[in-house]
C-alpha cells in the first residue's frame, strides 16, 4: 500500500479519535445528568435502599472523605478542560498619507538610488505591473526620502511607529489596561534588536514584572499564526488573563539594493504594516469578544531540502543582503498546503467530504484507477477565507486549488492591492476588511492560512461570537473604513505604469 495513503488514513483516524474524545469529555457532565434523569424513575427505590445501607455501614468520617473525593474529582475534571481562547479585538496599523507611494513613485525612487542597473529596473517595473498592488501602498520614509537612509536608527523608527500605533489602538478599543496583560508575544522576521521588541513594549506601556514575553524572529510570513498558537498554549497555563500578540515586519533594512533577480521580487511586494491582537481566556470576556479560536494547525516542511532552501536571506556576489525566492516556491507551497489541510480537514469538514477524499485516494493509490484526487470543498465548513497576501501568483493558485469564488478571494486581493504584502500581519488586514464590509455574522467560521520560510504553512480557524456591525465601526477603528465603499476594484492582470505621472522633487 502507498506510504502516502497509509499516512493520510492514519492521520485522519488520529484526528477523528481526538475530536471524538474531546467531544465526549466536553459533554460528559450533560451525559451523566441526562442518564441520571432517565434512570431516576426506575432506580430511585434501589438508590434509596443502597444509600441507606451504605450510610449505615460507613462511619461519619469515611462518608465525609467519600464526599470530599467526589468533589475533588469534579473539580479536577473542570480544571482539566481546555480553556476557551477569545479574540477580544484587533487593530491594523495604517501609516500616514505621506508614506503612500504610487507604483510610478516607487519606480522613480528605485531609479534615483543609483543601485540598480537598467535590466534590474526593467525587471522590477514588469513585476510591479503584474503584482496586483495598487497606487497607495506604504513605504517607510527611509526608502522614499532623498537620499535613501537605510540604518538601524530609521529601521527602529519604522518599527516603533507600527508597533505603538497598533498597540495603542487595540488597547483603546478593548478598554483593557496594559497592566492586565499577562502574556506578550511579538513577531518580526528580519529585524532583531537588543533590547528586544517585547522589552520595548513592556517599557512603553509599563507592563507588570511577571508578564510572560516571547520575541519571535526569522519565522517568515506565517509567524503570525505561530504567535497565535503559542498564545493559545500559554493561555491554557496562565488563568484569567489577556495575551497581546503583535505582528509586523521591518522594511527599512531589508530592501534589496543589488541586481540578483531572485532577490528583486521582494522589493516589488513588501510594504509597511502591522497588527495587534488581544486574546483572553477570561469567561467574562466571551460576551464582548468577537471570535473564539477553534483550531490551529501548524505544518513544517523543513526536513525537505527543497522546502528549507526556497526562501532564504543571503548575500549576493556584491555583498548586498536580500531575500532570495527560488523558482520552486509555488511547488513547495502546494506541498505544504496539502499536508496542512490533510490535518485540518478531519477537524472541520463534514463526514461526506472526508469520505469522498478517502475514496479517491484508495481508488488512485490501491486500485491504480485513473481518477483525479478529490479536493474537499472547504466552503461547506468555512465561511470566510483570509489567505496570506504573499503575491498575485500565490492567491491565483490558492483560488484554483481550493475552488474559491472571487467573493471569497476579495479580502486577500484587496489587501494586496491596498497594503501590499505586509508579511505576517496581512491576515489581520483581511479579517478587518471582512468586518468593514459587514460580512461577519454570528456563528460564521473564518479560516486564516499563512505561508512562510522554512517552509511552513499554518492555519487558524475562528468562530464569530457576534455579528460585527460595520455601520458602528468608527473611522479610527478599522484601517479600511474610510475607503471600503470604493472597494473592491478590478485589478487587471497587467497594469502598465505611467512613469510620467510622478516627478521626483528637485
Amino acid at each position: 500500500m502507498d506510504r502516502e495513503l497509509v499516512r493520510t488514513v492514519k492521520l485522519a483516524t488520529k484526528n477523528h479519535a481526538g475530536v471524538l474524545c474531546r467531544s465526549v469529555v466536553r459533554h460528559l457532565p450533560h451525559i451523566v445528568v441526562v442518564t441520571a434523569l432517565l434512570a431516576a424513575p426506575r432506580a430511585s427505590w434501589w438508590v434509596r435502599v443502597q444509600w441507606a445501607e451504605l450510610a449505615g455501614e460507613m462511619s461519619a468520617p469515611a462518608l465525609a472523605v467519600a464526599c470530599w473525593l467526589a468533589a475533588l474529582t469534579a473539580l479536577t475534571y473542570a480544571a482539566s478542560r481546555p480553556r476557551a481562547v477569545y479574540l477580544v479585538d484587533l487593530a491594523g496599523y495604517k501609516p500616514p498619507a505621506e508614506h503612500e507611494a504610487s507604483r510610478a513613485k516607487t519606480i522613480a525612487h528605485f531609479g534615483r538610488c543609483d543601485r540598480f542597473n537598467d535590466e534590474s529596473m526593467a525587471f522590477q517595473k514588469r513585476m510591479l505591473e503584474r503584482s496586483g498592488l495598487g497606487e497607495a501602498t506604504h513605504f517607510p520614509m527611509s526608502l522614499i526620502s532623498l537620499p535613501v537612509d537605510m540604518c538601524l536608527r530609521t529601521a527602529r523608527e519604522e518599527s516603533h511607529a507600527v508597533i505603538f500605533g497598533a498597540v495603542d489602538e487595540v488597547l483603546r478599543k478593548s478598554a483593557v489596561p496594559a497592566a492586565d496583560v499577562g502574556v506578550l508575544i511579538f513577531n518580526t522576521s528580519l529585524l532583531s534588536c537588543t533590547p528586544s521588541f517585547t522589552s520595548l513594549i513592556v517599557n512603553r506601556y509599563k507592563m507588570r514584572p511577571d508578564v510572560v514575553s516571547h520575541n519571535l524572529s526569522g519565522m517568515g510570513c506565517s509567524a503570525g499564526i505561530i504567535a497565535i498558537d503559542l498564545a493559545k498554549r500559554l493561555l491554557q497555563v496562565h488563568a484569567n488573563t489577556y495575551a497581546l500578540v503583535v505582528s509586523t515586519e521591518n522594511i527599512t533594512l531589508n530592501a534589496y539594493m543589488g541586481n540578483n533577480r531572485s532577490m528583486l521580487v521582494t522589493n516589488t511586494l513588501f510594504r509597511v504594516g502591522g497588527a495587534a491582537i488581544l486574546l483572553s481566556n477570561r469567561r467574562a470576556d466571551r460576551r464582548r469578544a468577537k471570535y473564539q479560536l477553534i483550531h490551529t494547525v501548524r505544518t513544517h516542511r523543513g526536513a525537505h531540502d527543497q522546502s528549507f532552501g526556497c526562501v532564504t536571506q543571503e548575500e549576493d556576489d556584491a555583498g548586498e543582503v536580500g531575500v532570495s525566492l527560488s523558482k520552486e516556491l509555488m511547488v513547495v507551497a502546494g506541498e505544504a498546503l496539502k499536508t496542512n489541510i490533510t490535518t485540518l480537514g478531519p477537524l472541520v469538514l463534514p463526514m461526506s467530504e472526508q469520505l469522498r477524499f478517502l475514496a479517491t485516494v484508495v481508488l488512485k493509490k490501491v486500485f491504480r484507477a485513473d481518477v483525479k484526487a478529490y479536493l474537499p470543498d472547504f466552503k461547506l465548513a468555512l465561511d470566510h477565507f483570509c489567505i496570506h497576501a504573499g503575491g498575485r501568483g500565490v492567491l491565483d493558485e490558492l483560488e484554483k486549488s481550493l475552488k474559491l469564488s472571487p467573493w471569497h478571494m476579495e479580502p486577500s486581493r484587496m489587501t494586496l492591492y491596498r497594503f501590499g504584502n505586509t508579511s505576517s500581519s496581512s491576515l489581520w488586514y483581511e479579517l478587518a476588511y471582512c468586518e468593514a464590509k459587514g460580512r461577519i455574522r454570528k456563528g460564521d467560521r473564518v479560516w486564516q492560512i499563512a505561508f512562510g520560510s522554512g517552509f511552513k504553512c499554518n492555519s487558524a480557524v475562528w468562530k464569530a461570537l457576534r455579528t460585527v456591525d460595520s455601520a458602528a465601526i468608527a473611522a479610527g477603528d478599522n484601517p479600511w473604513i474610510k475607503e471600503v465603499d470604493m472597494l473592491p476594484v478590478d485589478v487587471p492582470r497587467v497594469a502598465p505604469i505611467d512613469e510620467s505621472s510622478y516627478q521626483l522633487p528637485n
